[in-house]
Parts: structure tokens; sequence; C-alpha cells
């Protein structure tokens, strides 16, 4: 069963359970996934229905963080527990441990030396583990290893 039709059964069961959070954030990353699919013209693949969850996450972060800045903590936590429901269906992201091991581990292999290759170095990264390391964190932890 793919993530789509993961989505689908897991809607019902919520809304079948009265799991209100569940339910109402499963519909809006549905209705993301359906403007995706109108966007392209055509059924999206797996990988593309995980690249509008990843960003469904990444939205509500940043909201979660504008919130928590204009003193509303309680919209805060609504956006994180929307953030948890999400994660149930992104692939298992990558440790800080082991994404500063996977980026020194490239750095070294691909010869990298100054900040000036960093595009080399997340192209590499990205390729392989897309979905599964914060791009942030491979940034932050590439600055603290190269030369400027």
């Amino acid at each position: 069963m793919g993530v789509r039709e993961t989505l689908d059964a897991d809607l019902k069961t919520a809304m079948r359970g009265g799991d209100t959070l569940s339910r109402d954030t499963l519909r809006m990353v549905l209705a993301g996934v359906k403007n995706k699919r109108i966007e392209v013209g055509e059924d999206l693949s797996e990988e593309q229905v995980l690249a509008v969850l990843a960003s469904a996450v990444k939205s509500r972060k940043d909201s979660a963080a504008q919130f928590d800045e204009a003193g509303r903590p309680e919209l805060a936590v609504k956006e994180r527990a929307e953030i948890d429901v999400i994660e149930r269906y992104l692939p298992q992201q990558l440790s800080e441990a082991e994404t500063r091991t996977l980026v020194e581990g490239l750095v070294g292999e691909l010869g990298i030396t100054t900040k000036r290759e960093l595009g080399k170095l997340m192209k590499a990264v990205m390729a392989e583990h897309r979905g599964r390391v914060d791009g942030k964190l491979v940034q932050r932890f590439a600055g603290e290893l190269l030369d400027s």
C-alpha cells in the first residue's frame, strides 16, 4: 500500500474514531496532494507525495516558530501536533549524530575544502538521502567543517 492509500485509510479511521486532530490534518495533507496532482497533470509518484508531506511539515514548523515569537503558544502547540501526525508518514529522519557523520564522510570523499563547494556537497547528500536529512542541519555541519 502506497503513502496515498495509507493516508486515505488513516483518514477514514480517524473519522470513525473521532480523532479530530488527525482527521483535519490528513484532510489538509490530502488536499495538498490533490492540488499537486492537478498542478503536475498526472498521478504523483511516491517520492512526489513524500515531498508534499515534507513541505507540509516545513510550513508548519515555520508557522510554529512565528506563533512562538508572536506570543501565541496555543497555536504553536497545535502546529506541532499536526507535525507529529504528518511525520508518521515520512521516512525516519537521520539523527544529528548520523547527519554529522554523513557530512564528514562526504566532505572527505568528495574532497571539498571550502564553503564555495557547498552546492556540490548538498547535491550529493540530497541525491542519496532526500527526505531523510534536514538540509539546514547539513549546511550547519558543513559550515563548521569547511573554510570560507
